[in-house]
Order: structure tokens, then C-alpha cells, then sequence
């Protein structure tokens, strides 16, 4: 559903309107027969959640365009509502309904007639904003994500999930919501790794750490450009790592191996107060060579990487760790794997040790 258009300036809302845009939408499309399974082509990309999505949702233009900048030009976003402001060309097509609660799409069957029209290939999901606001439970909200993911997969099994650690909130009118997405965001590591398959993964981006409701929302919730600025760059390198993979199923030139790929996974070694140990394993997952490897680490719940072995650090100004391979570790034939260490410093009040981590590869 590609549809490139250059949109009129952004206007942004003001808190006046801030109650009509957390009001439930109940549109739906309509559903649609059993469709055939897409042919091969771009891979196409289901940016989704709530107003923040896309309302206008104007960090999808950026991430677009960012993907353009790094070469990824066959994507398709797609989604049943159109671009909605945001003054740059890009691929507006997107599944953010203002107002809605995931566990009401979950509990209502919303997304399967969605997911049939447009046949996403990947899920990019920042969705519960609104459940926070109405003070819906962790416990709900992750059964609501769990029961979205299974329809994504019913959809499609090789489905691959981008989900959010929700941006923080400090609304006027709402002085425990910002709690109540720290509580929430501290159980999606948790709750993603128990849902992650091969086939079919689940990668947590941390949209959380680092984002500032005071500089980066214009009313407490709603991120303004700063703040969409920050969002497109958590996504980029997870959703550029995805792209590089193609679509799964997809056979190629059957007389080409195929670009190299990889994926990182993170596991806590240990833990003490101020501070923890982690090891990241990179594994070659496609049928090139490796011949080098980039790491980024995003630590959950303010931690920072300060030390790193087996691999080359650099660190952004919001936290962000890019972990290089050493010159004796970047080669990975098909299969193979090879792993660095980092010692964390976190505050006394961090939930469990967790991290973001996406891996590129080169050959």
C-alpha cells in the first residue's frame, strides 16, 4: 500500500484537543476473504498502536526516510489509514487509531480484518497508552499483546514483532500514569522473551529510557519533534536489521547466497546494587558469510554500558551502546556464533537487568 505524498505542514495539537485524541475510534475494515499469500516483494511493514502512532505519528516519516538514507528503498508501509500530516514525503500508510486500548482491540477482534487487508511481513508496535491512562493492569495489557501476537502469526506464521517499551507519560490530569508505564514497560522483556519463537521473534525496542516528557511531548503524552526525532532513531537500527533480513519464504536467486544477517540476544550474568554484568551472543543467521558485526545495546531503566570486552564500544549521548566486533571475532561462518561481555551501572531503583539489542552485519 505504498502511497508517497507530500503532506501539508504539521499542526500540533493543542491540549484542548488532547481528550479527543484518547477517545476510542471503533472504525474497523472490513473483512476481507481469505487472501493469497503475498507474492515477493517489498517487505511490508505494519506501523501500530494509537495516537502516537498515528496522530499524525510523524516519526514514521523519519524513520522512512531514514530507511531511504540507508539504502532499505524496497518497503512497504501498510496499514488501512492514511498519512496524517507531517509535511515530508513518505510512506504514510499505518494502523495508529487514536484513543484505542490494545486490550479493546484484543477483546473486540480488531486486528484480524486489519491484518488481512494489508498482509504485514513485520509488526512495528508501540501500543497501551491508552490502557495506562485508564489504569488497565500489566497483567491485561500483556495478555492483550499476547493474544495480538497470536493473530499476527495466524496472519502470517513467519511474523516478526518490533514491540515497544511505551514513551514515558506525566499528563496533567493523570499524576500516576508515570508509574504505571514504568510498572508496565519493567514486565515486556520478560514477557517478550516467553513469546518469542525462531520462526516467528519478538524484539523489544526500548522507547523509553533517554525520552523526556518535559522536552519531548508538547502535553505530557505526545511526543512533539524532538520527540519523534528520539523515537525513529530507537526503531532504525531493530526495523533496519528485520529489512536486511528480506521476507521469509522469499527463495531469490538460487544462484546467489544471500546478504548476511545476524541477531544478538542478551542474557544477565550477574547482578549487584548499582550495577550489573550481561553477555550478548551474535549468531550468523543467514547463508553468507560474516564478515563483520555491529551491535547496538540499550540498556533498560536508565542503566548505561561503561566497560566491554571482546568487542569495540562507543556511546550516544542518550545511552545508546554500539558494540564493534574485535579483529579476532568478526568473521562468523553460517551458524556460528561469537559473543562479547559488558559491565552496566544502573540506579538503585532499575528493575532487572534487560536491554534492547539488534545486531547488523556485513560481508
Amino acid at each position: 500500500m505504498r502511497d508517497i505524498r507530500l503532506l501539508g505542514i504539521r499542526t500540533l495539537p493543542s491540549l484542548g484537543l488532547l481528550a479527543a485524541l484518547l477517545l476510542p475510534v471503533g472504525v474497523t475494515a472490513a473483512p476481507a476473504a481469505a487472501a493469497a499469500p503475498a507474492a515477493a516483494g517489498p517487505v511490508r511493514v505494519m506501523p501500530l498502536g494509537d495516537s502516537i502512532t498515528g496522530s499524525p505519528g510523524c516519526w514514521r516519516a523519519l524513520l522512512w526516510n531514514r530507511l531511504l538514507g540507508a539504502g532499505h528503498t524496497d518497503v512497504d508501509f501498510v496499514g488501512t489509514l492514511p498519512a496524517q500530516g507531517c509535511g515530508v514525503p513518505h510512506d504514510g500508510d499505518n494502523e495508529g487509531h487514536g484513543g484505542e486500548l490494545v486490550t479493546n482491540v484484543a477483546d473486540q477482534n480488531l486486528l484480524p480484518a486489519r491484518l488481512a487487508a494489508t498482509l504485514p511481513d513485520i509488526v512495528v508496535m508501540h501500543f497501551g497508552t491508552n490502557d495506562v491512562w485508564s489504569n488497565v493492569s500489566p497483567d491485561r495489557v500483556l495478555a492483550a499483546y499476547t493474544r495480538l501476537v497470536g493473530e499476527m502469526r495466524e496472519s502470517n506464521p513467519d511474523m516478526r514483532v518490533l514491540v515497544a517499551q511505551i514513551i514515558p507519560m506525566n499528563p496533567g490530569t493523570c499524576a500516576a500514569c508515570a508509574q504505571r508505564v514504568a510498572d508496565l514497560n519493567a514486565r515486556i522483556p520478560a514477557w517478550a522473551a516467553a513469546t518469542s519463537t525462531d520462526r516467528s521473534p519478538v524484539t523489544v525496542v526500548d522507547q523509553w529510557t533517554g525520552f523526556d516528557t518535559a522536552t519531548d511531548t508538547y502535553d505530557g503524552v505526545h511526543p512533539n519533534d524532538a520527540g519523534d526525532e528520539k523515537i525513529a532513531a530507537r526503531w532504525f537500527p531493530a526495523l533496519a536489521a528485520l529489512l536486511g533480513q528480506g521476507v521469509p519464504g522469499d527463495p531469490g536467486d538460487p544462484n546467489e547466497p544471500g546478504d548476511a544477517a545476524c541477531t544478538a540476544s542478551f542474557r544477565a550474568v550477574s547482578t549487584w546494587q548499582g550495577g550489573y554484568q550481561a553477555e550478548v551472543t551474535v549468531r550468523n543467521t543467514s547463508a553468507a558469510t560474516v564478515t563483520g558485526w555491529t551491535v547496538t545495546v540499550v540498556p533498560a531503566g536508565g542503566a548505561r554500558v561503561g566497560q566491554v570486552w571482546n568487542g569495540a564500544l562507543s556511546t550516544a549521548a542518550d545511552g545508546t551502546a554500539t558494540v564493534t566486533n574485535a579483529n579476532w571475532n568478526g568473521t562468523l561462518a553460517p551458524g556460528a556464533s561469537a559473543s562479547f561481555g559488558f559491565i552496566a551501572t544502573a540506579p538503585a531503583t532499575s528493575p532487572a537487568p534487560a536491554a534492547t539489542v539488534d545486531c547488523t552485519a556485513t560481508s
